[in-house]
């Protein structure tokens, strides 16, 4: 007899014999027994778990000649041709090959006729997610109501392509992968039946580079099988196949662990040119760290690590805490991804390896924190554990010792030292202190201007954290030499809003503060008065117009105003411009040294006010108010809203309420060009070509 496959030798033919697939099992014989037959199947799973052996068995179930029988004798001629595959009554379609709708219509055609020796013509289609969207649609109606004698059983290993109108019509079994501890019996017994020793360690790794396909694991045993000589050892598949090896593994990551570089890639070479490839010693090395991170969590299953728990280095494993395993594992599947993409592969091996070396000085976020938290605690002061072991060293009481506190809880309301956090010596008076019930006032004067809390040997440096920066330093000076009470009262403008004219506007009360000279105190003098008043006379610039020529002009802008009036304006008496305004206090200052205070104040308190304020014509005083002009009507709606603000400040400088109008200055109409007369020539151009005379001077 020829060689046979162990996947093909050992293919399950009864229920009991599937593996991993109990409640498929289980499923299936109960509907049989019950006789409660669906008319479409679809079983769907991963590659080599055992959908096309499920049916065929059961076709031998349903046409087997005890049956239907949930145990098929596998004997009569019927399950001998299924099992064979010559059945005319079971028909096995490949759906990947037979994806158009033609092979649709030919098993029509053929579900017409009954079985010609079993009790039901079943048709298997394998893969059937393969077949086109029109072969679907052709189906569709034969698997809903097919005749009496025909079975479908579909199998596919992609779900998602399955039409939801094809899953509606067919019972779902979802198949699973099967486990590595049951691969490796099937994989025991299969070498027990050849004869052939193996050891647990070779076939677990064989199980496990199975990743749950029976299939994939008899497939990978029988090239083993091959090269072992009828023994199976570890060994053996690592020298064969170019495999790392945990022993080789242990070797490289106890330098590591151990900071010897230079042996580290001395060993990656030799890996290399004994014939070990990059990805498979990236892969090797992925998973000996996965492993050791299970460890780490108090994970011993053998079927998880691979190897027995004991097989991995305890030097590894006492050199590096859980944090940095699961460092070192995320650099090797960053590395497995970038290789693809890198200039030297063997460059960057070698740069995750050298990383490796000092993997044992990197501190976690986490690990940070709780050290930032035990520093900020021994600044404030709290009261710290003590250790009773002895310092590493003796230094001085001013400086910094470092001391390694014992493993022992704190009590309550200390702070705890981490092992191998440094200890300020000076912080043990402040704990005798706190301890003997001593306060600051017996040993220092915690409120010295400098923050140090006095002088001397009983100085305390952790009271305020020091003296002030200069900024506020300068405020707090400044706050001595003046009573806060003082500054509002000097700062604050007191305007009483309980004067309403006759129009019903409410117009402000001043109430102006004076020096004993009789002038406005000026809040932002910074030594005293300066001995500038609001009498003196501006400067002598273009920002004031003179005051001569002020006068002229608001003479003129009168005359100019009166003369354009309707002619009932001409019957009233003529209103008294003024050049000059007398204050409350008798004071007289001229027009134009009433706005450039005006607008001087406005600059400090309300720059935006101010800036609109320049945009302001002449100004004329009639009584209490002050009139004046703007160009545009976009600048009038500006000033308009920082009118009260304007009338306040004025009010303030003259002593007494005064109101602020502002309107937009009249545009002069433009006259009319007399109409000219256009030359005979012209006119004759522009009818003969048909244009536009647009511009052109005579």
């Amino acid at each position: 007899m020829s060689y046979e496959v162990t996947a093909t030798r050992r293919r399950p033919q009864q229920f009991n014999d599937l593996v991993g697939q109990e409640f498929v099992a289980e499923t299936l014989k109960n509907s049989i027994k019950s006789g409660k037959i669906a008319h479409a199947y679809l079983f769907s799973g991963p590659r080599g778990c055992g959908k096309t052996s499920t049916a065929r068995i059961l076709a031998k179930a349903l046409n087997c000649q005890n049956g239907p029988t949930d145990q098929p004798c596998g004997t009569c001629s019927t399950c001998q041709e299924i099992t064979k595959g010559t059945s005319l009554d079971v028909i096995e379609i490949d759906g990947a090959s037979n994806t158009s709708v033609e092979n649709i219509r030919q098993i029509k055609d053929e579900v017409l006729f009954p079985p010609s020796n079993a009790k039901y013509k079943i048709y298997i289609i394998d893969e059937v997610h393969m077949l086109s969207t029109s072969a679907f649609n052709a189906l569709l109606k034969t698997i809903e109501e097919p005749p009496p004698y025909v079975i479908f059983i579909f199998a596919t290993t992609e779900l998602q392509k399955v039409p939801a109108t094809i899953k509606s019509r067919c019972q779902q079994f979802n198949f699973r992968l099967v486990a590595i501890d049951k691969v490796k019996q099937c994989l025991a017994e299969a070498a027990a039946e050849l004869g052939i020793q193996a050891d647990d360690e070779a076939l677990f790794w064989i199980a496990r580079e199975s990743t749950g396909s029976m299939r994939d694991a008899y497939t990978l045993f029988d090239q083993v099988v091959a090269f072992s000589d009828g023994h199976i050892t570890y060994e053996k598949i690592r020298d064969k196949l170019g495999l790392v090896g945990i022993d080789r593994l242990n070797t490289v990551f106890e330098a590591c662990a151990q900071n010897r570089t230079a042996d580290v890639i001395g060993l990656l070479d030799e890996f290399l040119q004994a014939g070990v490839s990059i990805e498979q010693l990236i892969s090797n090395s992925a998973d000996y760290l996965r492993s050791l991170l299970l460890i780490k969590n108090g994970v011993k299953k053998e079927s998880l690590l691979g190897n027995s728990a004991e097989r991995y280095s305890s030097v590894v494993l006492g050199a590096w805490n859980t944090v940095q395993i699961e460092r070192a594992l995320s650099i090797y599947l960053q590395l497995y991804r970038d290789i693809r993409y890198s200039l030297s592969p063997r460059y960057e091996l070698e740069l995750a390896f050298s990383r490796l070396c000092w993997l044992g000085s990197y501190v976690s976020n986490a690990e940070v924190k709780k050290a930032i938290d035990a520093a900020q605690g021994l600044l404030m002061g709290a009261p710290v554990a003590q250790s009773t072991a002895p310092s590493a060293q003796t230094a001085p009481a001013s400086t910094v010792t470092a001391e390694v506190p014992q493993s022992q809880s704190a009590p309550a309301g200390m702070n705890p030292i981490p092992a191998g956090m440094p200890r300020l010596s000076m912080l043990d008076e402040l704990i005798a202190k706190e301890q003997a019930g001593i306060s600051d006032d017996d040993t220092g004067d915690p409120g010295s201007p400098d923050g140090s809390g006095g002088e001397g040997e009983n100085a305390n440096p952790f009271l305020n954290g020091g003296p002030l920066p200069p900024e506020q330093s300068v405020a707090a000076s400044e706050a001595e030499n003046a009573h806060p009470a003082e500054l509002d009262a000097r700062l604050k403008l007191n305007i009483p809003l309980n004067d309403v004219t006759d129009d019903g506007q409410t117009m402000p009360v001043v109430d102006v503060p004076l020096s004993e000279t009789g002038y406005t105190v000026n809040p932002d003098a910074e030594e005293g008065e300066d001995g500038w008043s609001n009498m003196d006379a501006p400067p002598d610039d273009d920002y004031y117009p003179v005051e001569a020529d002020f006068s002229e002009q608001a003479e003129q802008v009168y005359e100019a105003e009166a003369a354009s009036g309707n002619q009932g304006a001409q019957n009233t008496a003529p209103v008294q411009l003024q050049d000059t305004l007398e204050t409350a206090n008798g004071q007289t200052i001229s027009i134009a040294q009433l706005r450039g205070q005006v607008t001087a104040n406005l600059a400090v308190t309300d720059s935006f006010a101010a800036s609109n304020l320049e945009k302001t014509g002449l100004w004329v005083v009639e009584a209490d108010s002050v009139n004046t002009t703007v160009e545009t009507v976009y600048d009038l709606s500006l000033i308009e809203k920082k009118k009260d603000v304007i009338a306040a400040e004025l009010s303030n400088a003259c002593g007494r309420p005064m109101k602020f109008n502002v309107t937009q200055k009249a545009v002069e109409p433009q006259k009319t060009a007399a109409p000219v007369e256009i030359p005979s020539q012209v006119s004759i151009l522009v009818h003969a070509f048909k244009g536009t005379i647009v511009a052109g001077r005579m």
